[in-house]
């Protein structure tokens, strides 16, 4: 892939797919599908200028996993790759993980 890097707050965002099909096991086609509101971060920018004139560290990083609303950011098309580009304040959330320990036998 292309280098690119995402300038000031902006932040590059990979859609994660949505399930094909609904709880009930009913295969939902692609046209009626909506497009999904989670990604994963791909590439963010160096921070945001604050009013004390220093930039200051976004908070996602590379691999997170994140919502965003249903209409935020541009769509772009980079190594015939549909990613989105927004601005970190378009973010809702992150998405983390939940390891479950295994207990030993």
């Amino acid at each position: 892939m292309t280098k690119f890097k995402p300038l000031h707050d902006r932040v590059l965002v990979r859609r994660l797919e949505s399930e094909a099909r609904s709880a009930g096991g009913i295969i939902i086609p692609d046209t009626a599908k909506e497009k999904p509101m989670e990604g994963e971060v791909i590439a963010v920018g160096g921070g945001a200028r604050g009013e004390d004139g220093k930039i200051h560290p976004l908070d996602v990083r590379p691999g997170d996993r994140i919502l965003f609303g249903k209409w935020s950011g541009n769509e772009v098309k980079i190594d015939g790759q549909e990613l989105l580009i927004m601005k970190e304040s378009d973010i809702l959330g992150i998405i983390e993980e939940q390891v479950q320990a295994k207990k030993a036998a």
